[in-house]
């Protein structure tokens, strides 16, 4: 299904063509952290914090596909009287977080230690001793703040993807695989960002629920 997926993203956007084996790997890392027990962090400026919020919301719950919940874990419901109807209402989901939205926390880290830290203290403490994988997203390739979080990340061992624009910058040479999408003005850079996620997250999605979703 990711081929499927990969082929038809490629065919409404031909000037991907090239990315063909990158979004590859990155599907493999997203996976690989979710079977390790893992969860996605994800980083970035301005409009690419829109794009992390949005790929959190379609991790978190339903995308493309029903993800009704299943029986071990309608379970955890069974025996409260009180909870009648919360299984029914609510659907499996792939753990991500959004950097972006901690606002309470990034002024404070921004203000009382350095704003170039201000993701990098959250990849520290969410992703010790924990299995994560981190999507950096900088259409420059050299956001301090989002490169200041991968180097973290690399100190704890973590994987991380950057999505970036066609230099790279100092994102491709950090990462442990990075999207360079073929376009440099920061706009064009973020059109091509929502297709490939899009596709990405309907790929992990497929991988986890599409099993479930076969009649």
């Amino acid at each position: 299904m990711i081929e499927d997926i990969l082929h038809d993203l490629i065919a409404r956007y031909p000037s991907l063509s090239e990315l063909y084996d990158e979004l590859y790997v990155a599907y493999d890392l997203i996976c690989s952290c979710y079977d390790a027990g893992g969860k996605l962090l994800l980083c970035g400026n301005g409009g690419s914090a829109a794009d992390c919020d949005h790929i959190v919301g379609e991790l978190m719950k339903g995308f493309k596909l029903q993800r009704k919940l299943q029986s071990q874990d309608r379970g955890y419901f069974e025996d409260l009287d009180y909870a009648a109807g919360l299984a029914d209402r609510l659907q499996g989901g792939l753990p991500a977080i959004s950097l972006c939205t901690q606002g309470a926390l990034m002024t404070a880290y921004a203000n009382d230690v350095d704003p170039e830290m201000i993701f990098a203290q959250q990849v520290w403490v969410y992703g010790k001793n924990s299995p994560d994988l981190l999507i950096a997203l900088s259409t420059s390739g050299n956001s301090a703040n989002v490169l200041r979080a991968v180097e973290t990340a690399n100190a704890l061992g973590l994987d991380s993807i950057g999505i970036t624009g066609a230099k790279g910058g100092r994102l491709k040479e950090l990462c442990t695989a990075c999207i360079c999408l073929p376009e440099t003005a920061t706009y064009k850079v973020q059109e091509l960002t929502l297709p490939v996620y899009h596709a990405l997250c309907a790929a992990v999605e497929n991988n986890y629920f599409g099993a479930q979703n076969i009649e």
